[in-house]
């Protein structure tokens, strides 16, 4: 029996929509984390990004339990001094999509692989999102494919009114090529 390897040409992206309003903000952060790294399917690969985008709505509502609120968030400018802090309170009043990438990022791989992963997360302090589009073409096309354009939804007929009853127009497969007849050979002569 041989090992499974998975190929670049066989991994499909999809896209999933999250609302975090009222969920707690660590259990969300380490379930969009394995789905970012594709730990839900079965071809999962540490060393391949198989995983799918993740949209996460309303980050403004994510709900923050304990003393959380005081957790501090540090940076710096790297100039003497430049230590700058904020708190997650003030962080979740003024940036909220912060809060939600600062804990999955956390939560992936601290390396090259892990900062390609965090592109495929997007998130929005409120219910709009502009990636409607993606969400609605389904599970995704395999990597450098295009996926083909969508069919136009068939639309409902109304009901039309009776229609004058009189002889149906032939349709294109019952009209038969006219054949040659003996009269067009005796008018020739």
């Amino acid at each position: 029996m041989t090992t499974y390897t998975l190929k670049a040409k066989d991994i499909t992206e999809t896209w999933h929509v999250v609302d975090a309003s009222g969920k707690a903000l660590g259990r969300m952060a380490s379930e969009i984390a394995a789905t970012l790294r594709g730990k839900n399917r079965p071809t999962f690969t540490p060393s391949m990004g198989n995983g799918d985008f993740v949209i996460v709505i309303n980050a403004a509502r994510v709900k923050i339990s304990g003393d959380m609120n005081e957790k501090k968030y540090y940076r710096h400018s790297q100039y003497p001094g430049g230590l700058k802090t904020v708190t997650q309170e003030k962080l979740l009043a003024t940036r909220p999509e912060r809060v939600i990438e600062f804990a999955v990022k956390g939560m992936l791989p601290h390396n090259s692989h892990g900062a390609k992963l965090l592109k495929h997360l997007k998130v929005y302090a409120g219910s709009d999102h502009p990636h409607q589009a993606q969400v609605n073409a389904g599970n995704g096309s395999p990597r450098g494919v295009t996926a083909p354009a969508p069919k136009a939804a068939k639309q409902t007929e109304t009901p039309k009114a009776a229609a004058p009853e009189g002889p149906a127009e032939p349709s294109e497969e019952t009209v038969q090529p006219a054949e040659e007849t003996q009269t067009t050979k005796e008018t020739q002569e």
